[in-house]
């Protein structure tokens, strides 16, 4: 724990956006018991990431889902509850520009070309994104030479042979203005002519949802393995934490109550209508399906090296929990 939990305050020094699911711990509104988080404001998130996958500075992170599952496949010393902070659709994060290459007329037609990804090949939405062109358009991933504009969170992952960095001083964007990529995943939104691959991303992301349950996590929890050492019921603690917040924002999502919704609260409340259920399920057991179909695409891609059971992913007394 942070030092002031050793002189009997016991405030974990913590780090997650603030949004809807964990607004209220960051007001107060929700209180663990016994002791408290000190919440540290990172403007970008991905640099609390980072720090916490290579400096371990904190005791509680939000976190992407893959960049967990490599950091401790390669020894990090960290173990996730689950508390799944963020989800959503990944259909409309591929981009292309028509104009630039006329001959794509569907996913599949990105086989044999270059595919820009934002930042390192083990980023959560690009893996998703891909499992999107793989399922539903059987895209052959290997044979697409996929083009990063940064380097990896954990140091020591290595990618597959078909994986390279963008030309030193070139970015996603011009690259993709310029047709050097025939596409590219979590960039080149914003460049003129350029457009969604898939066409109506959003709808096929509910569509997917609706036909076979696909809502894919992004984020989830990790904490020090030095404290669930110390205290091995601390995993369900902050598990039992952030659910009580998340369900006051449930709460208000089902009775219309969010003053000036995001776009973010929109999909959720999307969610929840689609399917009656609650749009941020935390535990293992309503996510299973998910989560191994995360796990089965990391291991495809070679993200991971093997296959990993689940209960080796999070925390011991968070196995059984559901919130």
């Amino acid at each position: 724990m942070a030092d002031t939990a050793r002189t009997g305050d016991r405030r974990l020094l913590a780090v997650t956006r603030t949004q809807g699911d964990n607004e209220a711990l960051k007001t107060g509104e929700v209180k663990p018991d016994g002791w408290s988080f000190a919440f540290e404001e990172v403007p970008v998130l991905v640099h609390a990431f980072r720090r916490m996958v290579r400096g371990l500075e904190f005791d509680v992170s939000e976190m992407a889902l893959t960049t967990y599952l490599v950091a401790k496949e390669h020894g990090a010393r960290f173990t996730a509850v689950p508390v799944f902070l963020v989800r959503g659709f990944h259909h409309g994060a591929i981009h292309y520009n028509p104009a630039r290459w006329p001959a794509i007329k569907n996913p599949k037609d990105l086989e044999g070309h270059k595919v820009g990804v934002s930042r390192g090949y083990t980023v959560t939405t690009g893996v998703w994104a891909r499992a999107v062109l793989q399922e539903e358009y059987g895209v052959d991933l290997s044979t697409i030479t996929w083009v990063l504009s940064g380097d990896e969170h954990v140091e020591a992952y290595e990618p597959p042979s078909n994986v390279v960095r963008m030309p030193e001083g070139a970015t996603l964007e011009g690259m993709l203005a310029e047709g050097e990529l025939a596409a590219c995943i979590g960039a080149g939104a914003d460049v003129p002519g350029v457009v969604p691959l898939i066409p109506d991303a959003q709808e096929a992301g509910y569509a997917a949802l609706q036909t076979r349950g696909f809502y894919p996590i992004n984020h989830l929890v990790v904490v020090k393995d030095e404290l669930l050492r110390e205290r091995p019921e601390l995993g369900a603690e902050v598990f039992d934490a952030f659910a009580r917040a998340k369900r006051l924002y449930v709460e208000r999502l089902r009775a219309g109550a969010i003053e000036n919704p995001t776009a973010t609260d929109r999909m959720y409340a999307r969610v929840l209508e689609t399917t009656g259920e609650d749009p941020l399920p935390y535990g293992i057991a309503p996510n299973r399906e998910v989560l191994g179909t995360l796990l089965r695409h990391a291991v495809d891609q070679r993200i991971l090296r093997r296959p990993v059971p689940l209960e080796d992913v999070f925390a011991e007394s968070t196995l059984d929990v559901t919130g």
